[in-house]
């Protein structure tokens, strides 16, 4: 894992030094404007999800475009409203196309996520003059780079299987560890989570039994005691979910009121309103993360962090948003171009620096090659200073996984322009 990491800190900084020569004159697109269509939920029980979404994207549009980077492109991101719904969605992005963005940001949904990637290889195929790209920041289902891989889709988040696996080797190495619960909201992407995850276990961790698999409707109210019940009454040792958002927070909540003391290993208890929840059970039960980040990320992130919160009031989640805007200025550096179908090119295998590190886009199928983490919640301290959503409470890092150790062989059969 070192020797992968250290050859390809190598490359980036031969990429930087080319950069900076080449930055020694003016850049061609120096004054360039690019406009972003955010097409995710701004209303409905996910929009506090959304508009910190569009306000991150937003703000990394700011924070590392125009002069700020040796592009020179000004980039702005505007809203677009779906409600969480494919059919608004597609509604939301002709109209975005309509009004000249030929570039799309959507993330909360693989069900929206299929639709847009349908939509835009058929915009595409038909008016290659106006052609798009769609930047996929958060829906996590592998199909979306394996049976439905398209040039013009890339997905800068690791995905279900790279997340599954990274947790399963987790599980792996926890003593006593020997039996989980798995409760998932009922589409796509809680659907993969609970195959994905159980295929994970048989093969890096077949010692630890699944004495539960339930999912339910999302975003629907949920009264999730019968499940918090049956949880207790299994005697799992764990429980994972792939939940977000409102199901999320009432789910962490109802554990609280039901004084369970099962272990909990999330995918999103960063996203706006679960800290405060979480930080409510009083260490009640221990709590797990697992993402492409922590909140007491440093390097590039650590001050924009800091800067998001004073002007927002929020805290920077999306820790993808910085490497959706890097990744567009550095192709359109190098392609000198705005242009979405020589930038995709470009995109296509680039290397480049992300929030994290070194991070590359697999040519094969677009998806960003990028590690994982199993994080803990606890008090902040000297080590992890950085609390979410002023509670006093951070997630500290316990593993980082790399990519290459996570990832399942490229099945993609890309068609190219």
């Amino acid at each position: 894992m070192t020797t992968r990491r250290t050859s390809l800190g190598w490359m980036v900084a031969g990429m930087g030094l080319l950069a900076t020569m080449r930055a020694g004159a003016a850049s061609p697109l120096a004054g360039a404007s690019v406009r972003i269509a955010f097409i995710d939920p701004l209303t409905g029980p996910a929009a506090n999800i959304g508009r910190n979404g569009l306000r991150t994207w937003q703000f990394m549009a700011a924070a590392l475009g125009g002069d700020n980077h040796s592009a020179g492109v000004r980039m702005t991101v505007a809203g677009f409203d779906n409600r969480g719904s494919p059919e608004e969605s597609l509604n939301a992005l002709k109209a975005a196309i309509d009004q000249g963005f030929r570039y799309i940001v959507q993330g909360n949904g693989s069900g929206v996520a299929s639709a847009i990637v349908d939509a835009v290889e058929r915009h595409n195929f038909r008016s290659p003059e106006r052609a798009v790209l769609y930047i996929n920041y958060a829906a996590m289902d592998p199909v979306l780079t394996q049976e439905k891989c398209s040039f013009w889709h890339v997905r800068i988040d690791a995905d279900t299987v790279m997340k599954t696996q990274a947790l399963a080797r987790f599980f792996a190495a926890q003593s006593g560890l020997e039996s989980v619960y798995l409760l998932n909201q009922n589409y796509a992407h809680g659907q993969q989570v609970s195959q994905r995850f159980k295929a994970a276990l048989t093969r890096f961790a077949p010692h630890v039994k699944v004495v539960g698999d339930e999912v339910h409707p999302p975003f629907r109210g949920q009264d999730f005691s019968p499940f918090v019940q049956r949880i207790q009454a299994s005697g799992a040792q764990a429980l994972v979910t792939g939940n977000w958002g409102v199901d999320l927070q009432d789910l962490v909540t109802c554990m609280i009121d039901k004084k369970i003391e099962t272990p909990l290993y999330a995918y999103y208890p960063s996203l706006p309103g679960v800290p405060v929840a979480l930080a409510n059970a009083q260490r009640r039960f221990p709590v797990y993360q697992v993402a492409c980040g922590h909140t007491s990320q440093s390097g590039p992130l650590a001050e924009l962090v800091q800067k998001f919160r004073r002007e927002t009031g929020e805290d920077l989640v999306v820790y993808a948003a910085y490497d959706g805007i890097a990744m567009l200025l550095h192709a359109m550096r190098f392609a000198e171009s705005t242009d979405a179908g020589r930038v995709a090119a470009r995109i296509s295998g680039m290397l480049f620096k992300g929030f994290n590190g070194p991070v590359q886009v697999n040519p094969e199928d677009h998806q960003l090659q990028k590690g994982v983490y199993v994080s803990r919640w606890q008090k902040v301290d000297a080590t992890y200073p950085v609390s979410a959503e002023a509670t006093g409470y951070t997630f500290a890092p316990l593993q980082y996984f790399e990519a290459a150790d996570i990832s399942e062989p490229v099945v993609c059969r890309m068609r190219r322009p």
